[in-house]
Order: structure tokens, then C-alpha cells, then sequence
């Protein structure tokens, strides 16, 4: 089995994937901003290269998943600083320490990257149409694609990159900045008035399938490949906030609804079937299970 250390292993899709690799017998360490009681649990911040170096100084790694980042688009405005110092310059550590150490990267960037493009999202995309990416935090995430592509052809480093469509399920805590299932269902259980724009459609997927593909990249490691990690299910937003609804017994009139937000993605049609293929990812909980579960779940967090 493999050592392999995880980037923002206490985040929402972090937790998750590192218990899947410890399961199937890894040996996982991890890395985050705070403090953690855990023998296998190093602070640091990504952003600093000085706190990155010393992990490797001390420990080899066969794989890297690099999850450490700022998540979301208006989080991106709002804290702008914090987005380029963890995506840009942390990162571009990441990559510096790989071309020195030679361990293998898994690197998550984002759906976002596709911009508001209205075909469907091949990986294949940026290779052949110019897309503007559409908030400060797509391009960080299309940035690191680009220093990554650079590093391979400048050292021959070994990288696979993910983006991930809209990862939901239980150990997402709300936040403004959060994704959108989780901001529904927040307010609705606290009987908070939430807009739904009707004119958008995605592809969720729920955290479980998602950690399953991302944890079988290091046992079937293709450098240079790339994978959209979504599910197959594809609705629009108002399919979500009815089913909040339904598995938080609350009505519909705390909910106003608009076309569609500014500067967001109307549409994310997504084909999966290279992360199918290679990673084995399926959905197995469907859209309305995964709300369901995502309801009770914080409805016990937050005692509603």
C-alpha cells in the first residue's frame, strides 16, 4: 500500500477521502490549517512554502492529493487575498516540491473551470475553445491547471487533475459561502427566506460515490490524465430546493424565485465516462436519497 499524504484533509470532501484511503489499507496523512490531536496529522498552510517543505524534509510520499484551498466563487471576491495566496502561491508550492521530491500529484480543481461554456463539459474543452473563466475563483482553479501542464512539460512531474461537480452530503457546515444544497437546507430548517434561480441546472454528486472514484486514482494512476467527478443525474435548482423542502417538512413561501444569478454558469452538462472508466465512479445515491440523508444530518448538527 501507499503513503500519501492529504492537502485540506479536514475539509468537507477531505475528511471523507481520507478515511476511504485509510480503509482501503493506505497509510494517510494530513495536512490543514489548524491544530489536530491526530498522531498522522501535520498543521500546516500550503501557502507557505517554509511550513510545506519541512513535511517533506521529514516524510516521503508516493501520492499527494492536493485538496488545500479557498472554495467558491463569491468567497473568491469577498476574501480575493486568501484565494490567490492558497491556490495561486500554494499550489505553485505543491508543484515546486514535486519537481524536488518526485512524488505523484492529485490535484482538485473545479467544475468552474468550464466557465459558462453551453455544450457539453468534455475535459477536452479548454483544448479547443477559449473559455473566460467567470470569478476570481475559476481562474485560480484554471491557473493551477495551466502551472501544472507547465511543470509536466518543463520537469516530466506526474499529475492527474479532478474537477468535482457539486460534491453535497453530511460534513458540509453552512456557511454564506457554502455550496447550494447546503444553503438551502440551513435556512430552511431555520425558517430563513432563500432565493432559487430556475433558470440554472447541474449535476450533484453525493460525497460518497465522489471519494470512491477520487481514492481509486492512486491505484490506477494515468499521468497527465484529467476527470470530471459528477454524477449522472442532471435537474434544475428549483428540483433541489423542492426536495429541501419536502425532507425539512418547511413551505414553499420561504422561497423567491429568480431566473438566473449573475456571473454563474447557467448550465453544467457533464460527461463522466473517462472517471467511469477508469475510477469505477457510479451513482449509487440518488439526488433525493442524498437530500434526505443531507437533511437528517443537519438537523441533528444543528438540534432542528
Amino acid at each position: 500500500m501507499s503513503k500519501i499524504l492529504v492537502t485540506g484533509g479536514l475539509g468537507v470532501v477531505g475528511t471523507e477521502l481520507v478515511r476511504e484511503l485509510r480503509e482501503r489499507g493506505h497509510e494517510v496523512w494530513v495536512c490543514d490549517l489548524m491544530h489536530n490531536h491526530h498522531p498522522l496529522y501535520i498543521r500546516c498552510d500550503i501557502g507557505e512554502y517554509r511550513q510545506l517543505e519541512r513535511i517533506f524534509q521529514e516524510h516521503t510520499f508516493d501520492y499527494v492529493y492536493n485538496l488545500a484551498a479557498e472554495f467558491g466563487r463569491w468567497n473568491g471576491e469577498d476574501y480575493y487575498e486568501k484565494v490567490w495566496h492558497s491556490n495561486g502561491i500554494g499550489t505553485k508550492n505543491v508543484i515546486r516540491l514535486q519537481e524536488k521530491y518526485r512524488f505523484r500529484l492529485i490535484h482538485f480543481s473545479s467544475s468552474e473551470v468550464y466557465g459558462d461554456y453551453d455544450g457539453i463539459m468534455y475535459e477536452d474543452v479548454m483544448d479547443k475553445v477559449p473559455i473566460k473563466q467567470m470569478n476570481d475563483y475559476a481562474i485560480s482553479k484554471w491557473v493551477n491547471e495551466l502551472q501544472i501542464h507547465n511543470s509536466q512539460l518543463m520537469f516530466g512531474t506526474e499529475t492527474v487533475r479532478v474537477r468535482l461537480f457539486n460534491t453535497y452530503g453530511p460534513g458540509e457546515y453552512y456557511s454564506p459561502y457554502r455550496s447550494v444544497i447546503c444553503t438551502f437546507t440551513y435556512r430552511a430548517l431555520h425558517d430563513i427566506p432563500f432565493p432559487v434561480y430556475i433558470g440554472h441546472h447541474r449535476t450533484n454528486t453525493y460525497i460518497t460515490d465522489c471519494v470512491n472514484a477520487l481514492a481509486t486514482i492512486c491505484e490506477n494512476f494515468k499521468p497527465g490524465e484529467v476527470y470530471n467527478i459528477a454524477s449522472t443525474e442532471y435537474y434544475d435548482i428549483k428540483t433541489l430546493s423542492d426536495l429541501v423542502l419536502k425532507y425539512s417538512g418547511k413551505p414553499e413561501s420561504l422561497v423567491t424565485y429568480k431566473e438566473h444569478e449573475p456571473q454563474t454558469t447557467i448550465d453544467k452538462k457533464v460527461d463522466n465516462s473517462k472517471a467511469v472508466r477508469d475510477l469505477g465512479l457510479k451513482t449509487t445515491v440518488s439526488i433525493e436519497e442524498g437530500i434526505r440523508r443531507n437533511v437528517e444530518w443537519m438537523k441533528k448538527i444543528y438540534g432542528k
